[in-house]
């Protein structure tokens, strides 16, 4: 089983890795790709008509079905930077840039009274910088750990969710992807179950939680430790319930995870899963109302201990595998999440996370602690209204246990430059423009600035700039 896991991981690895390669000899642009983006977007184009012309008649607050899209373009580049050395997920020391492309159609419908059903297929395409490896805090979240030079389909979410009310009075729920315009009680209980995200239901924040309109890093749009239940895409099977009364809400959930670390396929029989609960309070701050979430997570797999793969290696005189020393064990972790609007065009975030770093990362990333911070400034001072401005950033670190695992040349999910003799944390800066082109449209300039990546002191610091061009309807 052992030489299996091992076969799967480096198989990946390489195949991922030779990929990224012929994506680079081909260049970043390729008059296919762009032959099928103008597929994609006609085809929005279609589905806003559909809707407008289906919904014309209809209260937007009283919708039976809806249809939406979008489709998010990021180009992201960095220059070479100072690098003695490099491993086999290391950040490529040169002059690189990649590309990603997704389109997504959200479909919705009403089942029956607070009976909602949603199906999103998505289209992909792309690679993140060095294909998805070398930063912990990788600076895209719209690059997934598969990445492919044609376009691919997958139906990634399918899921019911049903709100039940408990009175309380009433409010009115706009429209939008995944959500049915309606009305329902203040007080309510939901229940989602399906193939969803996770961080769809757990974990949101107003102002750092989507790569495809606010910031772009994966530490800074989720919680850093938060090792969430997913595939290799984001998504999975499971089910969520949440109670709102008043000013506070409490959740918990149950999700399968991956059948491998950093898996494609899903472990459907959910001998491996994920338990979480969040609580949620909405308290006033500045005269404002603010949401503070306290989240705990245990995770239930055959994970790798790192020092029982250092300690085989020893004893072997090889490198340290995780996929050697496997074995059925629990993973803890919680996350703060706060989210406060200061005034009416400024607000401003907070999360830290953290999370047992005695086991390898199964699903999200090598972050054991995490704090990451910022603010989001509508353009309105400068008569922008709908332009955006966002600064941010994040500190990251392993454990004890996890450095000496990349010490010894051990590769986790994204990160192992062969060795690490100088550990030191990974922090993160990073700031964004977003301006709206046109209603539903926007574009965005996007830096980063990575001192530390992969916890080595050794290589870096990066800058990391990035075009992102989005459309919904």
């Amino acid at each position: 089983m052992a030489g299996i896991l091992t076969g799967y991981r480096t198989g990946y690895t390489r195949t991922r890795q030779a990929a990224m390669g012929d994506m680079t000899m081909a260049g970043f642009v390729s008059a296919r790709r762009w032959a099928w983006r103008g597929v994609l977007a006609a085809g929005l184009v279609l589905a806003a008509a559909s809707t407008a012309l289906a919904q014309s008649d209809a209260a937007a607050t009283d919708e039976d079905y809806a249809f939406h899209g979008q489709v998010t373009f990021v180009e992201q580049f960095h220059p070479g930077f100072t690098s003695p050395y490099r491993g086999g997920n290391s950040l490529d020391s040169g002059s690189r840039g990649m590309e990603t492309v997704a389109a997504t159609f959200f479909a919705g419908f009403r089942v029956w009274d607070g009976g909602q059903l949603y199906i999103d297929p998505e289209v992909d395409q792309g690679f993140g910088l060095s294909d998805t490896f070398g930063i912990a805090a990788f600076p895209s979240g719209e690059a997934y750990k598969v990445g492919s030079s044609d376009p691919y389909g997958r139906l990634q979410q399918i899921f019911f969710r049903q709100v039940i009310g408990l009175g309380g009075g009433s409010q009115s729920v706009d429209p939008a992807a995944n959500q049915l315009g309606m009305t329902q009680s203040t007080d309510n209980i939901t229940i989602t179950l399906g193939k969803f995200g996770v961080t769809s239901v757990f974990d949101t924040n107003a102002y750092a939680h989507d790569p495809s309109s606010d910031f772009l890093n994966w530490a800074l749009i989720d919680a850093g430790a938060f090792d969430y239940a997913a595939d290799a895409w984001g998504y999975t099977y499971g089910a969520s319930v949440e109670w709102t009364q008043s000013w506070w809400t409490l959740r918990s959930g149950f999700f399968a995870m991956s059948r491998l670390p950093n898996g494609k396929e899903l472990q459907t029989d959910f001998t491996q899963f994920e338990v979480l609960d969040e609580a949620e309070a909405r308290l006033d701050l500045f005269g404002k109302e603010g949401k503070f979430k306290l989240l705990g997570f245990l995770n239930r797999a055959r994970m790798g201990s790192y020092d029982d793969a250092v300690n085989l290696a020893i004893a072997t005189h090889s490198i340290p595998d995780t996929a050697l020393v496997q074995k059925y064990n629990s993973r803890p972790g919680f996350s703060l999440n706060v989210e406060q609007p200061v005034t009416d065009d400024l607000g401003a975030f907070l999360r830290v996370s953290f999370n047992n770093g005695e086991e390898e990362a199964y699903e999200f990333t090598e972050i054991n602690q995490s704090v990451s911070g910022g603010v989001s400034l509508k353009g309105t001072r400068w008569g922008r209204d709908d332009d955006t401005v966002g600064i941010a950033g994040l500190v990251d670190g392993i454990s004890q246990a996890a450095r000496r695992y990349f010490a010894a040349g051990g590769l986790g999910t994204l990160i192992g430059d062969g060795q690490l003799p100088h550990y030191a944390t990974e922090n993160i800066a990073e700031i964004y423009y977003s301006v709206q082109a046109a209603k539903g449209a926007t574009a965005t300039l996007d830096y980063q600035f990575v001192a530390n990546p992969a916890y080595n002191a050794d290589r870096g610091p990066v800058s990391i700039i990035a075009v992102r061009l989005h459309a919904s309807i």
